[in-house]
């Protein structure tokens, strides 16, 4: 198990992901659905094991939907990434 001050900094950096995935998204044209689909899971991957640490309910349950449509979101990319070939 990891200590508090080690899921603190796991947490901050699933933040970073998610807000540069955001940040991303809105500064490019066309973004690619892999980068921001697989940062955003990424991100909700890192703030889950924080979460686990410093249990938040809420918080727990929201990164869980998160990493779900993220997953949706890459599934989604893959198969029309199939289809166009």
């Amino acid at each position: 198990m990891i200590d508090g001050t080690l899921a603190n900094i796991v947490g901050f950096c699933g933040t970073a992901c998610i807000v540069l995935a955001y940040a991303y998204v809105t500064k490019v044209e066309r973004p690619n659905p892999f980068v921001q689909h697989g940062v955003n899971l990424l991100g909700a991957a890192l703030l889950t094991v924080s979460l686990l640490v410093h249990m938040n309910p809420a918080s727990f349950v929201l990164e869980f939907f998160w990493a779900a449509i993220a997953i949706w979101g890459l599934v989604k990319a893959l198969r029309a990434r199939r289809d166009k070939q």
